[in-house]
């Protein structure tokens, strides 16, 4: 781990305590004067609510009942691997937003200046600068595939 610019992962399944663990991180963040850039896993999926419908029925029109939201084929992990070396190694990177509910989207849309929905991606933004570390809270925190190595950051 970049003793410069560290990784603090947390990944577990829906219901698995992921988020409640993310929300006494931000607390202990906020006590102890530390300063997080906060990466959630959804924000790596390859298509949003909408998209991923039409992708999972087209799978299972061809006898394909495995795609969904664990496998390779429906998240960015080249993207998620690019961050995780980027932030580790400059503290840089991009991340966007999966919009969940329809607060989440009226925030984002005022902070960015766009029309998103929820169940659709915020655009890819520059992370700040000056984080004292990157948490991240999702899925796949710790995925090795034959293509990107997550872990290794």
């Amino acid at each position: 781990m970049s003793q410069k610019h560290p990784v603090v992962a947390v990944t577990g399944s829906s219901g698995a305590g992921t988020s409640t663990v993310k929300k006494a991180f931000e607390h202990i963040f906020r006590r102890e004067n530390i300063s997080p850039v906060i990466v959630e896993g959804d924000s790596f999926h390859a298509f949003d609510r909408a998209a991923m419908k039409v992708e999972m029925a087209k799978h299972e029109d061809k006898g394909n009942r495995f795609f969904s939201h664990f496998g390779e084929n429906a998240n960015e992990f080249g993207k998620l691997a690019e961050l995780f070396e980027s932030y580790s190694k400059s503290g840089t990177g991009q991340k966007r937003y999966y919009l969940h509910s329809e607060p989440e989207a009226v925030e984002h849309n005022a902070r960015l200046g766009v029309d998103k929905k929820p169940g659709e991606f915020t655009p890819w933004e520059d992370i700040e600068t000056g984080s004292d570390l990157m948490f991240y809270e999702g899925l796949h925190g710790l995925v090795k595939t034959e293509n990107n190595n997550v872990a290794q950051h």
